[in-house]
């Protein structure tokens, strides 16, 4: 019985020692992604510096799935800028167009108007109840570059949450047959 219970407990601290060293892994890839991404919020300047577009607001231009890279910089914001915006009251933010720029002259701070280059009006009704302009401080960031339809991914796993669980489940799998 000594042998086979030798046996178990090597089988025991082997399967333990896969475990931690897949979860220190998986640790180690989470950690590295939130260091990218505070890496790229200091060099862009901007809080998000990646988004995703969500509808169909700025077609032709930008399509629905399309990655947009965001950078903010202290240059005033001018008509014509693809801009990110958050809004009171909103959770997700929006990628449309400024069209005008109004300067307060006794502070030389500019608000904004925007609009979606596919919608018919601009966005005062989707600004908070009351507000007219947008001020600096919901701008999230410049539009600076796109990648198109590869923000899908991100769509999908969004609007059907079951595939976002098989794919999460697969790569589980995968990772643990890799392991043996």
């Amino acid at each position: 019985m000594g042998f086979i219970g030798d046996t178990m407990d090597s089988i025991k601290s082997l399967q333990i020692r896969q475990v931690l060293t897949q979860a220190v892994s998986l640790g180690m890839i989470v950690t590295s992604a939130l260091i990218i991404w505070k890496a790229l919020m200091c060099i862009t300047g901007s809080e998000s510096p990646v988004v995703v577009v969500l509808s169909g607001s700025m077609e032709p231009g930008f399509k629905r799935g399309d990655i947009l890279f965001l950078h903010m910089n202290k240059d005033p914001i001018r008509a014509g800028e693809i801009v990110v915006f958050n809004v009171d009251g909103r959770e997700i933010p929006i990628v449309h167009r400024v069209i005008k720029v109004h300067e307060r002259g006794d502070t030389g701070e500019v608000d904004v108007l925007t609009k979606g280059d596919n919608n018919y009006g601009d966005d005062r009704l989707l600004y908070a109840h009351g507000q007219l302009w947008l001020n600096r401080h919901h701008i999230m960031g410049r539009a600076v570059g796109f990648l198109p339809y590869v923000g899908w991914v991100t769509i999908i796993m969004t609007e059907k949450p079951i595939i976002k669980y098989i794919l999460i489940g697969a790569l589980g799998l995968l990772v643990i047959t890799s392991k043996e």
